[in-house]
């Protein structure tokens, strides 16, 4: 067993480059996971200003300046986000808050529907599958209330929080597209000279998380807006608070738009009932999500992410498990990063191979001129 790991090391981490590779990925998750909440701003203004790069190198390209492009694309930053803070989050605040205290009549109202349901199909559910449920939902409601108890309690701090991500955040983010080649400089004096495997992985990571991200965007901003469109033109309470949840749902594959099932469903049944409105609330909510699975994202990421279905699964499962929420979140960059690191890792292996063949061709040849002379 020992000889064996000895071998399968000696094989995959014989390469200088591999090494490098592998410590840097393993520095980048202990810093993750040992003070990933102390650097939490600094991670999210990387992510904003990485996604603004693309904005500011696109106006670099027309010949503007790189400090007069950074002013340009952060000002809009700026006045996006100040529009977003003050005219949407307040609506949003406000349809939640409502939402909230409505909450424990939607149950009501649900429970008294699932009451009927031995009544009405008694070949397919019992009273004793009802009771189970009922007290199961019994169960999830005290939890739920616990939940936003101590979210009151804890929401001074969360106010702070949030001053401080208001303050540094933008901050950081302006320094960051300002000093990009600066810091980058600084950063790569600290790092091995054997790093071209890396580098060569960060340039594939580069591109694919690039292409995600803005496809992620333009995706999020569609769906959201589509969504809002037709809750508003139903009359659909809450329209702007669950179009923003059908939006951000399309950060995670296939589980999002399964679980904003739940509220939209919720929320249409409280309303309106199981009749009509109801039915044709589902139906164009099934609708969107088919255009976008089958129409908007492959328009969008034709040229971007190329993983398979279960690949996304595995890693939302996988990530998420070890990082909850933000494991979730990231779950889609992390596979392109795992999926970079393997090709790389073999496309390097495979070329080092062909390189040691055409090093023993070249001496056995010369050993052969030698014989014959």
């Amino acid at each position: 067993m020992n000889s064996i790991f000895t071998r399968w090391f000696q094989r995959n981490f014989s390469s200088p480059a591999t090494v490098v590779l592998t410590m840097l990925i393993i520095v980048g998750l202990f810093v993750i996971l040992t003070v990933g909440d102390i650097l939490a701003p600094i991670l999210w203004a990387l992510v904003i200003a990485y996604l603004l790069e693309w904005a500011v190198s696109s106006l670099q390209k027309h010949k503007v300046g790189r400090l007069s492009s950074v002013l340009i694309v952060f000002s809009g930053f700026i006045g996006i986000s100040i529009v977003i803070f003050l005219g949407l989050i307040p609506i949003i605040w406000k349809q939640g808050t409502r939402l909230i205290t409505e909450l424990p009549n939607i149950m009501l109202k649900l429970k008294e529907q699932v009451l009927e349901l031995p009544d009405k199909y008694p070949n397919f559910v019992t009273t004793e599958q009802v009771d189970a449920f009922i007290t199961s939902l019994n169960t999830e409601l005290g939890s739920m209330g616990e939940a936003i108890l101590t979210a009151s309690f804890s929401s001074l701090m969360s106010v702070a929080s949030l001053l401080v991500y208001i303050v540094l955040v933008p901050l950081l983010v302006f320094f960051f597209l300002k000093d990009r080649q600066i810091i980058f400089g600084w950063c790569s004096q600290w790092l091995p000279k054997e790093r071209h495997l890396a580098e060569s992985v960060w340039s594939e990571v580069n591109r694919q998380i690039g292409n995600y991200i803005r496809g992620k965007v333009l995706e999020i901003i569609i769906v959201g807006v589509a969504s809002y469109i037709a809750f508003a033109i139903m009359g659909l309470n809450y329209a702007l608070l669950l179009a923003v949840c059908v939006g951000l749902s399309v950060l995670i594959p296939y589980v999002g738009a399964a679980l904003v099932t739940i509220p939209v469903a919720l929320i249409g049944f409280f309303q309106w009932g199981l009749g009509q409105d109801f039915y044709i609330l589902m139906a164009v909510y099934l609708i969107i999500q088919i255009l976008d699975g089958n129409v908007l994202v492959p328009l969008i990421f034709s040229e971007a992410v190329n993983l398979h279905p279960v690949a996304i699964i595995g890693a939302i499962l996988l990530f998420g498990g070890l990082w909850g929420f933000w494991g979730v979140f990231f779950a889609i960059p992390l596979a392109i990063l795992v999926n970079a690191t393997l090709s790389a890792v073999k496309e390097h292996k495979e070329y080092q191979s062909e390189h040691d063949d055409s090093k023993a061709d070249e001496t056995l040849a010369i050993e052969q001129h030698v014989d014959a002379d």
